[in-house]
């Protein structure tokens, strides 16, 4: 019997161990699974405050990338006012000169005519004043009176005739004057304009400036560097594909295919990236980037078509020409583009001005050439 009871205490005393330790266990267990909860509730926080800040920059280069755009085409539309204002101060300034050419020669002739008729006028008043009553009831011979009325009525012609010249010439002498002083008034406003144009552009440029600073402290990782790189590179084919469906193409257009080692560049300046280099990541660099100062002209490299002539985010402002056969070209990051869609150009004909458009540190001209939508290497086309 006691056998009994020593062996039921001892399972009894076996089975509290066995429950505090399940409780010991379930408490750890317990625990745990808090810790891991609380740690993975934080994670998520992180997360979360990850993707709010990550979409928060998005946003705030979003805002930035339409400020560079707007900033970019002020600019543009300011430096082709510029350049329209200076060629209207050249033309200006040559309708000046020719109209003071033109104001001394009618001077010349306007103090020779006055002698002239001084002269007629001296010879009148030597000769006496007659008239025909006079020289009919004069007794001399009527031969004599005859010789007489028809010299003095040469000189009255001859006279008459000069003060006419004179007339013409005090009359064109004044038109020109007038011109000129016209000319002179015209000169000054386009000065005043240009003068004023520039301070626009100055402070456009100041605009543009701390828009790009303003990006730039909006830093972008490898990832999201590459994948905005790889956006403006399918928003560039997007855009070539839907102006190819609009183009028309002229007969007269023969592509670029026989062209290879004759074509001109269309700027001068050094390769800064070459076509097929490394651009970032797997991305490779579709055509050449050539060094150049801003506001040097653009030139086409053949005849063609303008397709397409605006601002293209990751390149700035874009002018492409359709050369025929499948063959385009394009000109990017331009600070003005001197081309509408539609207008034919023909073989180095000013396209554009080299400038820093699309958030570009330095300046330069981003140029593809494209054979039925595929960018090759430009470098076989030219001498």
């Amino acid at each position: 019997m006691k056998k009994i009871f020593l062996f039921a205490s001892i399972c009894s005393f076996c089975c509290i161990l066995m429950s505090v330790s399940f409780a010991e266990q379930a408490s750890e267990h317990d625990n745990s699974q808090n810790k891991t909860n609380q740690a993975l509730s934080e994670v998520q926080q992180q997360i979360s405050q990850q993707q709010k800040s990550i979409k928060q920059t998005s946003n705030k280069r979003s805002s930035l990338e339409n400020k560079l755009r707007s900033d970019d085409i002020s600019i543009a539309k300011i430096a082709k006012k510029i350049i329209n204002t200076q060629r209207d101060l050249k033309t200006t300034q040559q309708a000046l000169k020719n109209l003071a050419r033109e104001k001394i020669s009618l001077t010349y002739k306007k103090q020779q005519q006055e002698k002239v008729l001084a002269q007629q006028l001296r010879a009148a008043y030597t000769s006496g004043h007659h008239d025909y009553i006079k020289l009919l009831l004069n007794q001399e011979s009527p031969a004599s009176v005859q010789r007489t009325v028809t010299y003095y009525k040469y000189l009255n012609d001859a006279r008459t005739k000069e003060i006419d010249q004179f007339q013409i010439v005090l009359s064109n002498l004044l038109a020109v004057t007038t011109k000129h002083q016209e000319q002179a008034k015209k000169l000054n406003v386009l000065k005043q304009e240009q003068a004023a144009q520039k301070i626009s552009f100055q402070q456009s440029k100041q605009a543009r400036k701390q828009t790009i600073r303003a990006l730039s402290k909006e830093l972008l990782n490898s990832k999201q560097l590459l994948a905005k790189l790889v956006a403006e590179e399918e928003n560039l084919v997007v855009a070539l594909q839907r102006i190819v469906t609009l183009s028309q193409q002229s007969a007269e257009l023969v592509g670029l295919k026989k062209l290879k080692r004759k074509l001109s560049w269309p700027i001068k300046g050094k390769i800064s990236h070459s076509f097929g280099s490394r651009k970032h990541g797997y991305l490779k660099w579709k055509g050449i980037l050539l060094a150049a100062s801003v506001g040097k002209q653009v030139k086409a490299i053949h005849n063609g078509t303008v397709l397409f002539s605006d601002w293209l985010k990751g390149y700035g402002l874009v002018t492409v020409l359709d050369h025929g056969e499948g063959y385009m070209s394009l000109y990017g990051h331009n600070q003005a583009l001197l081309k509408s869609v539609g207008d034919r150009v023909e073989t180095g004909e000013p396209i554009a001005l080299v400038g820093q458009s699309g958030g570009q540190n330095q300046s330069g001209l981003y140029f593809e050439i494209r054979r039925d939508g595929q960018a090759v290497n430009p470098k076989p086309w030219f001498k």
